[in-house]
């Protein structure tokens, strides 16, 4: 008789759920990692450069992101394993691949990030503490609140600090008042007139809310308690929702860099940096107070990147280190499925926590020194490497019988998967070339 009642209990809780706004999460999530503040500088200077022409770019990067977030929590909630599960079934060069990238990329992130969020608090207390400072205070205070908090409370501050830079940055695309007839034209896919026009494009396209998030979509998903194809509409509109989130913050920085830059002529530096200098030219324009707005919604940009990877790639080391544990000693295959991110038994971890802390006190170091070269260069190809790592391992396992065949990839998704792994492919490959390696040996 149990087992008759767990199997209708199971039965049951497969069976759709209707797609409703009450349960958006991992997507405002999602939204809010990807999109840091050197996204936001980027379209800023694609703005600047050349207008609206690239609008329609930003557009189709918005699709492509919405194609591979859908990929990885379709195979999430249809298989009920983990991302890492199913990569571990390609072959043991992805298990090689994601411990150095986490390992390297986390160390070059964590210092990046820390600096990120302290730049806009040393630009709003600037006699307080210095930028280091800051950034270390930024650091501690992400890791003291994953720590110590469930993905529920999580969701939550990220909702609200992407509320936060949803109003600042579509405040400041209404005051620099829009030109939209030339908006409109730049939804036509036209190529600048200019030196690596086309590099510049498939750069837009690919740079924004484009990092490894991606694949922690799935894990946040399962996080929410969604772990059966039951939450697939569910699923599936959370993530449209991600990226139409994602599309206004480009959309709005895109039109600040178009009419405040562009028509003006004025050249901001790449990097966070470009941020600061873009407050100083708001306060010049439309005062203080707008330049204060700004510089708080710069804040919210840039720790929502910095608690959304301290929370999502812990999560992810968690589940390559009980996948690891499995092969050597056994471990249950519950211990490997979506339950387990669902039970909020990998949030408390020991492998969760250790991440959490390469993320935040080793980076430290780098924040009291120049960035060691050759770091750098390995922390840049890796961070190249994986979104087509990422979307070419989707394709593989989304074609093949590991996937329900009711899942499976359509003609659409196969499409888009395979524009994207050869996209990131191509801006793979110029990152890898455009690093002086001459100097690296």
């Amino acid at each position: 008789m149990a087992s008759t009642t767990d199997s209708a209990t199971d039965e049951s809780i497969s069976l759709p759920r209707k797609s409703s706004w009450k349960y958006i999460g991992p997507g405002i999530v999602v939204a809010a990692t990807g999109v840091g503040a050197g996204d936001l500088v980027a379209t800023l200077i694609a703005g600047s450069n050349f207008g609206y022409t690239l609008l329609w770019a930003a557009v189709i990067g918005c699709l492509v992101k919405i194609s591979l977030a859908e990929a990885a929590g379709r195979w999430h909630l249809s298989t009920g394993r983990t991302l890492f599960d199913g990569w571990t079934d390609l072959g043991r060069w992805t298990t090689w691949f994601f411990v150095v990238y986490v390992v390297v990329w986390g160390f070059v992130y964590g210092a990046a990030a820390m600096s990120s969020s302290g730049l806009p608090l040393q630009a709003l207390f600037p006699d307080v503490m210095g930028l280091k400072w800051w950034a270390m205070l930024t650091g501690v205070v992400g890791l003291v609140f994953v720590w110590f908090n469930k993905y529920e409370v999580f969701e939550k501050v990220m909702t609200v600090l992407v509320g936060v830079m949803f109003v600042v940055t579509v405040y400041l695309a209404i005051r620099v008042t829009p030109n939209l007839g030339d908006a409109f034209a730049g939804l036509l896919p036209v190529l600048p007139d200019e030196k690596d026009s086309i590099l510049n494009t498939l750069g837009l396209i690919g740079g924004v809310g484009g990092t490894i998030t991606l694949a922690a979509y799935g894990y946040w998903v399962n996080a929410k308690g969604w772990t059966n194809s039951g939450w697939m509409k569910v699923m599936r509109l959370d993530n449209r929702v991600a990226y139409i989130t994602t599309g206004i913050f480009v959309v709005a920085m895109l039109f600040v860099g178009a009419e405040m830059l562009h028509s003006s002529g004025v050249a901001i530096a790449s990097g966070d940096k470009g941020l600061i200098q873009l407050s100083d030219i708001l306060a010049d324009r439309y005062g203080s107070a707008t330049a204060k707005l700004f510089l708080i919604g710069f804040f919210a940009t840039s720790f929502t990147s910095l608690i959304g990877v301290w929370h999502g790639v812990s999560l992810m080391f968690a589940d390559f280190v009980e996948r690891y544990r499995k092969d050597r000693a056994g471990a249950s295959e519950t211990e490997l499925s979506g339950e387990a991110v669902a039970a909020g038994r990998r949030e408390k971890s020991v492998p969760f926590r250790a991440y959490l802390l390469w993320l935040t006190f080793p980076p430290m170091i780098l924040l009291f020194q120049e960035q060691p070269f050759r770091l750098v260069i390995v922390y840049g190809v890796l961070g190249a490497a994986f979104m087509p790592f990422l979307a070419l391992t989707l394709v593989w396992l989304l074609n093949s019988s590991r996937t329900p065949r009711e899942w499976r990839n359509g003609m659409l998704s196969n499409a888009m998967l395979v524009i994207a792994g050869l996209l990131f492919l191509v801006l793979c490959v110029k990152q890898i070339t455009d690093q002086p390696w001459a100097e690296f040996f």
